[in-house]
């Protein structure tokens, strides 16, 4: 299997729809992290997750496909939501329907964006970007970036976090 590099990933829900507002949905994605990184298909390094995308900075390891793990999480975490949106909301669920031959409801959109990192500056910038997401004008989301709960943030700047999945960047670097 071929080494792969750091990686930035942006995924987006269908049609920009919010339906990552409610925590219990932002869970999904945890959990499903948490998951991935147990069963060592992946490192993450950082995310943020907001109302209707998510960004990682993330490596899969060595002996596993990058298409497969990419999948296999959108698809888990999609089909988590549609679980949940059955019992709680189907009315945004019906938002959610497709005319597709292999699924009748699409939570992601396709052609999730992936990029390799390629040097430490790289990942820098991507990190800087990914924790300034919940407090940019666009968002608001909280005054203080190291506050948004569903990220990576205060990891990397009070070095508290909840999501011990995460493993800092530099360790990329062998420091």
């Amino acid at each position: 299997m071929p080494f792969h590099h750091v990686q930035f990933f942006t995924a987006t829900i269908l049609k920009w729809i919010p339906v990552l507002k409610r925590d219990d949905y932002k869970q999904v994605i945890v959990d499903s992290l948490k998951f991935l990184v147990a069963q060592e298909r992946c490192e993450v390094y950082a995310f943020v997750i907001m109302p209707n995308h998510i960004h990682l900075i993330w490596q899969i390891n060595q002996h596993h496909k990058r298409s497969d793990v990419q999948r296999d999480f959108l698809k888990f975490t999609g089909q988590q939501i549609r679980f949940r949106l059955k019992d709680y909301n189907p009315k945004l669920l019906s938002k959610f329907e497709v005319s597709l031959k292999d699924r009748k409801y699409q939570f992601w959109q396709r052609n999730a964006l992936s990029v390799d990192l390629l040097s430490r500056e790289m990942i820098e910038q991507k990190l800087d970007y990914i924790h300034a997401n919940p407090v940019t004008r666009n968002w608001n989301l909280v005054d203080d970036f190291i506050k948004y709960h569903y990220s990576s943030a205060s990891f990397y700047e009070d070095n508290t976090t909840e999501f011990t999945f995460l493993k800092h960047y530099m360790e990329y670097f062998g420091a």
